[in-house]
This record gives structure tokens, sequence and C-alpha cells, in this order.
């Protein structure tokens, strides 16, 4: 199967969903579905909240996966696009499982020799003191949502407890990992190619959803300012990261800089927004890709994933 056969096919493009990303996901999918109209794609929308949505892709030759978060972005919908035969856009059940658990994605770099902060995991038996003591000051976070969803900072006991309340209401896992002072940057992944890195920076405290996807203030920089040896080895740790949770296809890497320590990994994001504040189109812009362009590439990046997997 190629991408000329994909053409003269039918494309489906699931979106919404039930997660807390549903309204995110909505317009990523708009966006996806538009371009692909745009490319000479013949499409149909496929709302996975619908019951009916598995029946919808009866005949369809390949899914364009626009779903964001749990259920979406973690190998539920992948493993049953792979029951039924079906290719699709994006990593497999194993790498969209692994890149959507923070914990897991951190374990398994710090055990490849790759940089990221070090991590405590929470429970409502925590001692929130011996956790401040032992990092000063942490970023609390669920492990399974994205979107930066019920994640906060903490620099007491008393505002560890309550992130962990918070960040407990989004899902059974959390994190507090050392907090990491200094610019964020995203890394997006094309096949094999990582696209020129954006620096991020919030008006207002920390890239958070409202920064992401409401805000008007939020500054992207591309170019990012590092000069050409930091973008390349920025490039290269973000393909590492990205393979190292055998993610295929297309993907964004979140980074930041500490300023002790260098390039800290954040985490794989398998499913990137697509919506008009997205990143993944800017990078692709940045590197003279259109957004009709861009998800062409991405199907034919994932069609090639889908012979090796």
């Amino acid at each position: 199967m190629n991408i000329e056969t994909i053409r003269h096919g039918l494309v489906a493009v699931l979106l919404g969903g039930e997660s807390a990303e549903r309204e995110v996901s909505l317009k990523s999918g708009d966006t996806v579905a538009r371009a692909l109209e745009s490319a000479g794609f013949r499409v149909r929308r496929i709302d996975t909240a619908g019951r009916d949505w598995l029946e919808r892709l009866e005949d369809v030759s390949f899914v364009f996966n626009v779903l964001h978060g749990p259920g979406g972005e973690d190998g539920t919908v992948q493993g049953a696009l792979e029951t039924l035969h079906l290719p699709y856009s994006g990593s497999g059940v194993l790498g969209s499982a692994l890149a959507m658990d923070k914990r897991r994605s951190k374990q398994l770099w710090l055990g490849q020799g790759l940089p990221t902060a070090p991590f405590v995991e929470l429970s409502e038996d925590s001692d929130w003191e011996a956790v401040i003591e032992r990092f000063d000051k942490v970023f609390v976070k669920p492990v399974g949502e994205g979107s930066s969803i019920g994640m906060a900072p903490a620099a007491t006991p008393a505002e560890l407890a309550e992130a962990y309340l918070v960040a407990r209401g989004h899902g059974t896992g959390v994190i507090a990992e050392r907090f990491i002072d200094g610019p964020e940057y995203t890394v997006a992944i094309l096949g094999d190619e990582a696209l020129p890195s954006i620096r991020l920076e919030a008006a207002e405290g920390f890239y958070d959803y409202h920064a992401k996807y409401i805000a008007n203030d939020t500054r992207y920089e591309i170019p990012s300012g590092l000069d050409a040896i930091d973008e390349a080895a920025l490039g290269e740790l973000a393909l590492a990261a990205f393979r190292g949770l055998d993610c295929h296809g297309w993907g964004r890497v979140d980074v930041m800089r500490d300023l002790l320590h260098g390039f800290q990994l954040l985490e794989v994001n398998t499913v990137p927004g697509m919506t008009d504040h997205s990143l993944v189109p800017m990078a692709a812009r940045a590197a003279g890709l259109s957004l009709e362009d861009l998800v062409t590439r991405i199907i034919a990046e994932s069609l090639r994933a889908w012979g090796v997997r």
C-alpha cells in the first residue's frame, strides 16, 4: 500500500473522543480533515464518542488518528485498529502506551542513559516534607494526561500535598520531578527527521493548557535562538527519545534546558495538537512544508512504519 492507493481510497479522521482533551481534538481533527481534503484525499470525520465509530470504518483504507489523551493516544485505539488490520497514523500500541505514561517514559530514558529530571512517585502516604527536602522544588504531574492537564509546581509540603490531590483527579498515577529552571523547547518529529525546534514562553506561569490553546500572548520563537551545534544536539536527543519509546511516524518531543544539567526530556506526544495554536504545523512551516504537505507526509511516514511493525 502506498500514498496513491490511500488517495484513491477513503481516509477516516478520528477526532473528539471522551478524554479531557476532547475539545482540542475536535479542533485538531477539523484542521487535519480540511488539509487532507485540500490535498486531494476523500475524508470521513468520525467522532469516537459515538457508539458506532468502529462500524463506520468498514470501507476505510487508512485512519488518521487525531484523538488526544487517554483512549486515543495510549494504545487503546491503536490496538482496535490493528485488530481490524487497518493502517493508521502515528505510533503503534507499545510506543503509544509508553509515551502516554510519563513514569514509564522517564524510567526507560534513564535506563537508556538519556537526560531527564529525577522524580519520585507520589501517593496519599508520601512524606511531603521529605520530597521537598530532597528536590527543594518540584513539578507535579499525572502520569497519563496530556496538554499539561493537572500539572502544577510546588515548593512547600503544603503546596505539594495540594498539587497531588489535583493531579490524582486526572488518573491513578502521579509523579513529582525535580523542578527545571530554564527555557522550554519542543521538537516535531516527522519520520526520521527532527524539524526546527521551537522555544516556548508563556506570558504568565508555565506552558499550561491555557497557554497552549487559549492565550494569544504565548510567545513562540522559531528559529529558537540555539546555535547550530545546540540545535543539532537537541534534534538528535529528540530523535533518540522518540525511538527509545518505540515511537513511529510523527510526534513531538518536549524538552527543557536546565541551567546546570543541560537539556532534560519531559515527554513525547504521539498525537500532537493540530489546531491554529499548535506547534507541529508551526515547525513544518519553518521547514518549508504546507499543512497539506504535512498531513500527506504523516500518512507516507506512517505507512512506511506500518510496514516494519
